[in-house]
């Protein structure tokens, strides 16, 4: 097992250190000059000369490449241009607001999804199947911010059960945060219950094919110790791969929600650095996204022996 363990975070290493270089490279691929962007087309040459030198511009690509990634291995991100403060507790007090609404929604879409599609997979072509498909596939089909100006018309400015704009820290008034969460918890979870319940159906249907399941079946097995003992365990495999990759993209990728219900997390802090050409934050939130992104997917990779029997640790 330590072996195993060691061989994935080896094999992580590398993919690291090529996130790192592809950051860099795309933040100095963006046209024009950061500080003239930053001044404006009216700065005068010595405001210039000092930005460029403090940004660290006035030295080589692979200098500044250098420079930075040693600062990055000690923790250190830069500092916000706009804000003035370290981009590392910046974006680490972002990401536990973004982080606190992805694990809520993904957790209730899976306890809701892996079960349904297990049921939907048992029940193949039946009504109930084809109801789940169905229902699935809309859930798929449907933009997140679509979904979210939804949620806000109907449960904020409707109903009014729930509060429209803002944001209250849960560690400050966890009744409030709540509140203020709930909507874009909804739409992350209606939105990623029907990919799980897709793939969750189609890891069933394979597993209900194989031998041993008819041999339990032949044993006198009931249906439920059947699914739950034989079906559920062998079935849940590529479902928690897919939930790695829903769990990292959305950690990611959630500023489009964060925008439609003004959360401050990490997804609506990038989009408003990128307004703002606030270089070392664009730079910072995009390494921490990556960073995170192959963590998580290291962390589903060490779990799969634990759900997959058919996976050793050797």
């Amino acid at each position: 097992m330590f072996k195993f363990v060691l061989s994935r975070i080896a094999m992580a290493v590398p993919t690291l250190i090529i996130v790192a270089i592809a950051v860099f490279v795309l933040i100095r691929l963006i046209p024009g000059d950061p500080a003239q962007l930053l001044l404006g087309d009216m700065a005068d040459p010595t405001s210039l000369a000092d930005l460029r030198i403090r940004l660290g511009l006035d030295r080589s690509v692979w200098e500044q490449f250098i420079i930075w990634f040693g600062h990055v291995l000690q923790g250190d991100l830069g500092i916000s241009i706009n804000q003035n403060v370290p981009v590392l507790g910046l974006v680490w007090e972002r990401f536990t607001v973004s982080a606190q609404i992805v694990m809520i929604a993904v957790l209730i879409a899976t306890l809701i999804a892996v079960p349904a599609g297990i049921i939907a997979a048992w029940k193949q072509n039946q009504p109930i199947d084809l109801l789940l498909i169905g229902l699935s596939t809309l859930l798929v089909s449907i933009p997140t911010f679509w979904l979210g100006l939804i949620l806000l018309l109907f449960f904020g400015l409707q109903l009014g059960w729930l509060p429209v704009v803002g944001y209250v820290s849960i560690a400050t008034d966890w009744k409030a945060g709540l509140l203020y969460l709930m909507m874009p918890i909804m739409t992350l979870f209606i939105h990623e219950i029907g990919v799980i319940i897709r793939m969750s159906r189609a890891s069933a249907l394979e597993v209900l094919r194989l031998d041993y399941v008819t041999h339990a079946r032949a044993k006198g097995l009931s249906e439920s110790a059947v699914l739950t003992h034989h079906v559920f365990r062998n079935a849940f495999g590529p479902t928690w791969t897919l939930i790695g990759l829903v769990l990292g993209n959305l950690l990611g990728g959630i500023a489009v929600v964060e925008t439609v219900f003004t959360i401050p997390g990490l997804g609506r802090l990038l989009v408003d650095s990128i307004f703002a050409r606030d270089y070392p934050v664009i730079q910072g939130c995009l390494l921490f996204v990556a960073v995170i992104y192959v963590l998580v997917n290291l962390f589903v990779d060490l779990c799969y022996p634990i759900f997959d029997p058919r996976v050793t640790a050797e």
